[in-house]
């Protein structure tokens, strides 16, 4: 049950990166008015996806798996920093393109 945590972890982190593209793909319509929705979802996605690793951590220490733990540190880190900045970037990216298109 424990390793559905990184499966919902990867797929939340897909949707956190699909919706904003999707919303960038659909600027040109003009009744998108719930890019902002999309946006909201999007970042919220990454928070629990980012919150499904922290209780996999919390996990592992509990069951004093300490190899476990030590070798996947490194990835996990890189991988929150890479969603992190990723999602932030293309939901600025498209709250940009939405204000100049409302302009």
């Amino acid at each position: 049950m424990i390793g559905f945590l990184n499966i919902g972890s990867l797929l939340l982190g897909l949707i956190a990166w699909i919706l904003p593209i999707i919303n960038l793909m659909r600027n040109e319509k003009p009744e998108n008015k719930n890019w902002v929705v999309l946006s909201v979802i999007s970042l919220s996605a990454c928070a629990i996806s980012l919150s499904f690793q922290i209780f996999y951590n919390y996990h592992l220490v509990k069951i004093e798996d300490w190899s476990a733990l030590m070798d996947t540190t490194r990835a996990v880190v890189i991988a929150t920093v890479v969603l992190l900045v990723f999602t932030l970037i293309l939901n600025g990216l498209t709250l940009i393109v939405y204000r100049q298109n409302k302009k």
